[in-house]
């Protein structure tokens, strides 16, 4: 029997390895159903809540149960499923979405990228730069060339390019970026666009590293910028979340300022202390306020439409959120950083 038990042991394992497995969005019924605007205020609704992404506990058996081959490997080896602890995000600060529906998303704390993959029913982590470091603060994440995953680091002051698969490919930046944390790319014309936040301005690279263009300084005037921190391409416009200077400017090809989202103020809908900025296909813009937890919606002309959130940490609230970002099924994800989760919202659609 004792001879037995190994070759048991590995049948199991590869038991529970072979059994299919599915993402799902964490929310309860009732959750899943609100709407905002709510419709007790008698408005449209624009946005359905649909769940959060936490981390490993997404991901459940096909068929809603715990692998059969997992529970019995836990009555013979005497594992003990209540100390066990499944790796969940700690503060998720921005993420991405890629081709093949994965959803990616740096985690300051956890110093790594999560990677939520739907399509394959599985959950990877990615802790590695590159080949002599491990990440230490990654912030910014965008889709590279190729497929591959662009991560900056604001402490190792690069940006990371990983394979597909999280396998190191090289570096950029090196000596030129003090602290990048905002980090987008613009596909058409191959330029990666860093958010050096201590250094005040946005640097312009092709997809080789190179470095093309430096714009902005620090200054409140138009084209200045003061704290910049999360980047999201809209129809060609480069859109900044210019932190400290309490506004979104967007900047064309060419390095100007031909647009400003949100002004300081009280009220809602002003700006504070904007992080992420996100647009939609449809021509919203998605603006972070994080002094306020709220999420902000403008139009592509940058007016006001309306707010999502509050401080707290039930459906449709956050506790400190920082990135968002959207995806082509006009999705949108919020890092909610102090509640360590990802908060998606579907958009319905209208004017």
């Amino acid at each position: 029997m004792k001879a037995l038990a190994p070759l048991l042991l590995v049948l199991l394992l590869a038991g529970c390895a072979s059994e299919p497995r599915v993402m799902r969005l964490e929310a309860d019924a009732a959750e899943s159903a609100r709407l905002f605007p709510p419709p007790e205020t008698q408005e449209v609704p624009r946005y359905r809540y649909l769940g959060q992404l936490l981390g490993e506990t997404n991901f459940k058996a096909a068929n809603g149960n715990r692998p059969t081959g997992r529970r019995l490997l836990e009555i013979i080896v005497g594992l003990d499923e209540a100390h066990e602890k499944p790796v969940v995000l700690q503060r998720p600060q921005a993420g991405t979405v890629d081709a093949t529906g994965r959803v990616i998303v740096t985690d300051g704390s956890r110093a790594a990228v999560f990677v939520f993959d739907e399509a394959n029913g599985r959950m990877d982590l990615w802790e590695r730069a590159s080949a002599e470091h491990r990440f230490e603060l990654p912030v910014g994440v965008a889709m590279g060339r190729g497929g591959e995953v662009l991560v900056a680091d604001a402490t190792l002051a690069r940006v990371f390019r990983l394979a597909p698969d999280g396998t190191p490919r090289g570096e950029f930046g090196r000596g030129l970026l003090v602290r990048p944390t905002g980090l987008a790319r613009d596909a058409k014309t191959g330029r990666v666009f860093v958010a050096d936040t201590h250094a005040h301005d946005i640097k312009v690279f092709d997809d080789d590293g190179k470095h093309l263009a430096t714009w902005g300084r620090r200054g409140s005037e138009p084209g200045e910028l003061n704290f910049p921190t999360h980047l999201a391409m809209s129809n060609g416009t480069l859109l900044v979340c210019d932190s400290l200077n309490a506004r979104v400017q967007g900047f064309d090809a060419q390095g100007r300022a031909t647009l400003q989202l949100g002004e300081r103020g009280m009220y809602v809908g002003n700006l504070v202390r904007p992080k992420g900025v996100a647009a939609d296909d449809e021509g919203n813009v998605y603006v972070i306020e994080s002094m306020y937890d709220m999420l902000l919606v403008f139009d592509r002309e940058g007016r006001f439409l309306l707010s999502l959130g509050g401080t707290g940490a039930e459906a449709g609230r956050f506790y400190l959120p920082a990135g968002v970002w959207t995806d082509t099924r006009n999705r949108v994800f919020v890092a909610d950083m102090f509640n360590g989760r990802v908060a998606v919202f579907q958009f319905l659609g209208g004017e």
